[in-house]
């Protein structure tokens, strides 16, 4: 949104990833205020969170103080911006007020809902799209388009990351990638907007290492390679915040695709993923694996897991 262009009547931002739409909310509030052309300061209302505009105590919905503030004209300023944060969490009837709202909106007011980890209700995304716009939080894409996102994403940065540590921290970031914002954030203070920040710069401000996928485990463990696998390990259990037992079921799906696919007649991708139940990519690799492995270390890998289970 530029500067200059007019606010729609609403805005939804909503996703599976409450980071992600904390970020982006964030970032369209900015985006709204700086587009306020009167110069004065915009008033910013927020509600559905104690100490956000509803008392923990008062037996008035969040949801009836925002749409009473959406009705009410703001005072020496030429926009209000009203902000429900848990709109998932409306019931139908609430649902409904904010529907009719949004019907008929004050041309003054500026909604602005926010949905993190449950889908929004239907009549709610319908609604916002006819009087506004809805802001998909959506995560990082995976494989080769995840580092050109990453790449997009840090071009849109307060600084410049020079190579080096560009790559040092998409990878030290793993699947935490709401972590991103922040990072460039206090980089931006430390060094000054539009900065460029090398390697060492970088390193005092990365934190812990991020979660990384499933599929890192698995693939370090079928090349053989145990430092790989153990820091693959390490990062899943501690950055990304997975139970053990979680990643005993990556185990399990690993191992039962590749006996599955043993001894069987599959010598391709579609014949394997149609006795696994993988993805045709997923279930080649387990094919080649469970070929190269043969039946002997296929049924050891098997105890393996069986034995971890138990313990």
């Amino acid at each position: 949104m530029s500067d200059s262009e007019t606010p729609a009547a609403a805005y939804l931002v909503h996703g599976e990833d409450v980071g992600l739409v904390s970020q982006a909310l964030t970032s369209l509030l900015a985006q709204l205020v700086a587009s306020d052309s009167q110069g004065g300061p915009t008033p910013v209302e927020e509600y559905g969170e104690p100490g956000r505009g509803e008392p923990r105590q008062s037996d008035v919905p969040a949801v009836s103080l925002a749409l009473g503030a959406c009705r009410t004209p703001p005072f020496l300023a030429s926009r209000r911006i009203v902000v429900l944060r848990d709109a998932a969490g409306l019931d139908s009837s609430q649902v409904k007020d904010v529907v009719a709202y949004l019907a008929e909106p004050l041309s003054t007011t500026v909604l602005v809902l926010a949905c993190a980890g449950k889908q929004a209700p239907a009549a709610l995304l319908k609604a916002v799209r006819s009087a506004g716009v809805v802001v998909d939080a959506v995560p990082a894409p995976m494989g080769k388009a995840r580092s050109t996102w990453f790449a997009e994403r840090l071009r849109a940065g307060p600084v410049r990351l020079a190579p080096a540590a560009a790559r040092r921290l998409e990878e030290h970031l793993g699947e935490d990638i709401a972590r991103l914002d922040g990072v460039l954030a206090s980089l931006a203070a430390a060094y000054g907007p539009a900065s460029t920040v090398g390697l060492e710069d970088l390193e005092p401000f990365l934190g812990s290492a991020g979660g990384v996928a499933p599929w890192d485990l698995t693939d370090a463990l079928d090349s053989g390679d145990a430092r790989a696998a153990v820091a693959a390990l390490q990062r899943m259990l501690a950055g990304g915040e997975r139970h053990p037992l979680q990643v005993l079921a990556t185990l399990h799906r690993h191992v039962e695709a590749m006996l599955r696919l043993d001894g069987s007649d599959a010598t391709d991708e579609a014949s394997a993923a149609a006795l696994t139940g993988l993805r045709p990519y997923p279930a080649k690799k387990a094919l080649a694996q469970s070929r190269r492995l043969g039946h002997e270390r296929v049924a050891q890998a098997v105890l393996l897991v069986a034995a971890a289970d138990l313990d």
